[in-house]
């Protein structure tokens, strides 16, 4: 390894060590204060609930840690959205689990919190995966509720989803261990089974306060809606328990007797290390992601050792496609080369531009693993399309169609990984978020943007410039100079990763080391589900 690799590798640590700096505020939710309380009322927090709850040394996939990062600072914030989720095993099944997070605004649903919660069971209806709620949660977060209630993809459409995954025989658990209010009922009732804690849970339409306001009567939490009420009386509830423990050991005891199901039935043999296994992942891209690199030297630091065999290697070289396994799991991969290559007229850096050559052969590999039904993984490091008279000449519009028809019709499982640039037409050709990846994982250094910073402030400069122009006003170079700075100071603010993983434009910010674990769950997750339709393409110009 040289200087190179070594001040890469440097970089790179230390641009996940910023992440992971940040995790550890998110993991605190509201704050000691608010898990003191928790504490004090016997009660777990939402991360301790599902520590409990997962099988011991099983692998746990967070989604959405970042989930409103650096959002309603006027509210004051909304760690991980209120909810902590992922994908972990309980009883040996692999399952979706979601959990209120009653330390940030007592579990309140903030306009985040829906759109995380619908991702998460997305999740379980793509991949056929059981759901466990544990419910602690007080509705919606009355000052954005019109941000939250009404409309299609908000609050209401989880109720759907419950209905939706019920007739679609994905087993739902929901573990009520604090409040469950007004709408948020519905959710416990329409699972398949609804365990208790008593003292604690409780579960009605309406509070104390609001039916004495309602209808003038006196009444507590638990004669209206707690344990045994729902228990005993009302028949809502199939069981109660004196602490949250005895209640999470019942939901392992469910898991543990459903029966099996047929898989999609994804080839996998016995996992093998990489060929570079030993932290090269880390050093292969430079600070900044400033100069090139060989994306071959980064599948083999995904892929099992000796399984990559490259598709067309030696046509449409600004696009890597070729067959390997990771983990055992046989897939396909299409990824981004930024290598620089020698031609017959010198040396040309592919810099992650997608020419017509290269959008032609992905297509092709593409519908390849759709007939052999082989799960797709994307390694986005893209500036974009090619652009130019010779370019335009040439088709690249008919060719990159080809590639976008061919990502939005593909029926098997898609992954995406954004390691580096994920620009403009070329993040949808290469399954952005858009396109239905069933996971989408950004590393610490990636960034999402209809163009570079650069680029779009200039283009944004002149706009403005013309503007102030027209109003008489005279413009210095130094103006110019400081305002073109501002405009890349506030467009390169919104194409970080933080800023995507607050928006869930990515499920989460991983670990570059641990891109290997990341699609072997994926793909473990997406082989629950035998249903794939038939592969069509439509109409498209060859």
């Amino acid at each position: 390894m040289d200087i190179a690799f070594n001040k890469n590798e440097d970089a790179m640590k230390m641009t996940w060590s910023n992440v992971k700096r940040q995790l550890e505020k998110i993991y605190e939710g509201g704050g000691k204060k608010s898990a003191d309380k928790q504490k004090e009322r016997n009660k777990l927090t939402a991360r301790q609930r599902i520590e409990y709850l997962i099988d011991k040394e099983s692998t746990f996939i967070e989604i959405g840690a970042f989930a409103g990062f650096d959002m309603y600072a006027e509210e004051g914030g909304c760690p991980a959205g209120g909810t902590v989720s992922g994908i972990g095993y309980v009883s040996g099944r692999q399952c979706v689990i979601v959990a209120n997070d009653q330390t940030v605004k007592a579990g309140a649903w903030f306009p985040i919190t829906g759109k995380k919660n619908l991702r998460m069971q997305e999740i379980a209806m793509e991949n056929n995966l059981p759901i466990i709620y544990l419910v602690d949660s007080a509705g919606v977060f009355l000052p954005k509720q019109d941000e939250i209630f009404p409309d299609k993809e908000h609050f209401g459409r989880i109720f759907r989803n419950n209905a939706k995954m019920s007739a679609m025989g994905i087993t739902q658990i929901a573990a009520v261990m604090g409040a469950c209010v007004a709408g948020g009922a519905y959710l416990p009732i329409m699972s398949d089974e609804t365990l208790m804690v008593q003292g604690n849970g409780s579960i009605y339409l309406a509070g104390p306060y609001l039916v004495k306001a309602a209808i003038g009567e006196d009444v507590d939490s638990e004669t209206l809606g707690g344990a045994d009420t729902h228990n005993s009386i009302s028949g809502i509830a199939d069981y109660k328990f004196e602490t949250e423990e005895a209640c999470l050991d019942q939901v392992k005891k469910i898991m543990n007797k459903i029966g099996e199901q047929k898989k999609a039935g994804f080839n996998r043999v016995e996992s093998k290390a990489p060929k570079n296994n030993n932290g090269e992942i880390y050093g292969i891209m430079s600070a900044g992601n400033t100069k090139p690199y060989d994306m071959v030297d980064m599948i083999n630091c995904i892929c099992d050792d000796g399984s990559f065999d490259q598709f067309k290697e030696d046509y449409g070289k600004t696009i890597v496609c070729g067959y390997g396994r990771v983990d055992g799991w046989a897939v396909g991969i299409v990824a981004n080369q930024r290598l620089v290559v020698k031609s017959k007229k010198g040396e040309m850096q592919l810099g992650g531009v997608i020419y017509n050559d290269s959008a032609d052969k992905a297509a092709r590999f593409i519908m390849n693993c759709n007939q052999k039904k082989i799960p797709l993984v994307f390694l986005q490091d893209v500036t974009g399309f090619m652009v130019g008279s010779r370019s335009e000449h040439n088709g690249i519009i008919k060719d990159g169609a080809k590639l976008v028809n061919a990502v939005a019709n593909s029926v098997v499982p898609k992954i995406t990984i954004i390691v580096g640039n994920s620009y403009g037409a070329g993040n949808y050709a290469m399954c952005g978020k858009a396109y239905d990846p069933r996971f989408i994982y950004a590393w610490p250094t990636a960034k999402i943007a209809v163009m570079g910073g650069e680029q779009a402030a200039k283009t944004m400069l002149q706009i403005e410039i013309a503007g102030l122009k027209s109003k008489g006003q005279t413009i210095t170079a130094e103006d110019e100079k400081n305002l073109l700075n501002k405009l890349i100071d506030r467009y390169d603010s919104q194409t970080t990763p933080f800023y995507a993983a607050a928006r869930l434009w990515v499920d989460e910010i991983i670990d570059p080391g641990k891109t290997r674990t990341y699609i072997s769950e994926g793909i473990a997750a997406a082989n629950h589900n035998p249903e794939m339709a038939e592969f069509k393409t439509g109409v498209f110009q060859v």
